[in-house]
């Protein structure tokens, strides 16, 4: 199965370049990247700076300049410069509880 098969739905490829960062879970490092297309389930990206000796199995997929949009992804291939990457999605419980800790 090549790199763009892996994904099982539908995907939106943007025209132009969506500018993006890859931030660790701790925080100890971030990197650019350029968001290549994106579906429900997950994302291909181009990576600006190399990503040899990082531990990036996880990472969160930064969206916006002030860090109030992102995604935590787990890691699925890497060709080169180009990497997949699919979302992980938060249980319900966590939600309910995320939700519950805002509102007090």
């Amino acid at each position: 199965m090549s790199e763009g098969e892996q994904r099982a739905g539908p995907r939106v490829r943007f025209e132009q370049d969506v500018p993006a960062q890859m931030m660790a879970i701790d925080g100890t490092w971030r990197r650019d990247c350029v968001i290549e297309d994106v579906s429900d389930g997950g994302a291909k990206l181009t990576v600006g700076d190399s990503i040899k000796g990082l531990h990036i199995s996880e990472f969160f997929l930064v969206l916006s300049s002030r860090g109030l949009a992102y995604r935590r992804c787990q890691l699925v291939w890497v060709n080169g410069d180009r990497i997949g990457v699919s979302f992980i999605k938060r249980s319900r419980a966590m939600k309910r509880q995320a939700d519950a800790a805002t509102r007090s």
